[in-house]
């Protein structure tokens, strides 16, 4: 693809957002960065534009806010120019005892990690399937294949979503990829009120932001509905299912 390509990032203002934005930057696209936070918005596009020479616009948006959704919908449904690649990442996790969890919070968590993904990528499908071609890229977890409250719950349906476009609309040039990243740093665990560090997980399941992009970039260029960054949890997601379900709800207990 050339430099004349597009790429929309939700969460771009930290984490794998941000990363994404890096790497697609310095492959030549240009990018439209969505977050809440538009100070650290400014500071990414600042350096994007003076390190790679592509041109960032900058959407600061609340995606839980109707308005302000329809306005990221209504850049995803535009001509000026085409989104090329979608990626859907802005999320959050909360405590896992949904019996204590403020009712309001797990909605807004469930339409976050779920409905606003469902928008946005009908709308980008609107665009992308008249021209024959477009990736979307749905940030998901591994905890999708674990027992993992409402945050497991949410990811299986990114997951099994994404299965299913990518089965329907690549024959039409579109991939749908749910990347399935475990343990990361990205700050994702310290912004969740967890202490910060590696919170009791072995070093060794620890990835890093960069990896998990590269290479869910390079399964969504091959069309892969699934991207699970890494052999060790392509190895785990592959045993999690002959687990006892007891034992799997144990080790979901953590991350992302």
């Amino acid at each position: 693809m050339t430099s004349s390509n597009t790429a929309l990032i939700t969460g771009a203002s930290s984490g794998l957002g941000a990363e994404y934005a890096r790497q697609l930057a310095a492959r030549g696209f240009d990018l439209v960065l969505v977050a809440r936070d538009l100070e650290a918005l400014e500071r990414i596009a600042a350096e994007l534009r003076s390190r790679s020479g592509v041109d960032v616009e900058v959407l600061r948006a609340d995606l839980l806010d109707p308005s302000e959704r329809e306005e990221v919908e209504e850049r995803i449904a535009a001509d000026d120019p085409p989104i090329d690649i979608l990626v859907n990442n802005a999320g959050f996790g909360l405590p896992l005892d949904f019996a204590r969890n403020d009712i309001e919070d797990e909605v807004r968590h469930l339409q976050l990690h779920v409905e606003v993904p469902m928008r946005l990528t009908h709308a980008a499908l609107g665009r992308m399937l008249p021209r024959r071609r477009g990736r979307i890229i749905n940030v998901a977890s591994v905890a999708a294949f674990l027992p993992r409250s409402t945050y497991g719950a949410c990811k299986r349906w990114l997951v099994d979503f994404s299965r299913w476009a990518n089965a329907q609309y690549g024959p039409r040039g579109i991939s749908v990829t749910a990347v399935c990243p475990g343990f990361t740093h990205t700050g994702f665990h310290e912004r969740m009120g967890l202490p910060p560090g590696e919170e009791g997980v072995s070093g060794f399941l620890w990835l890093e932001a960069s990896d998990v992009v590269a290479q869910s970039l390079r399964d969504a260029a091959r069309g892969k509905a699934v991207s699970v960054p890494s052999r060790r949890y392509k190895l785990l997601t592959g045993v999690v299912r002959i687990l006892p379900a007891s034992f799997a709800a144990g080790l979901g207990q953590r991350g992302r």
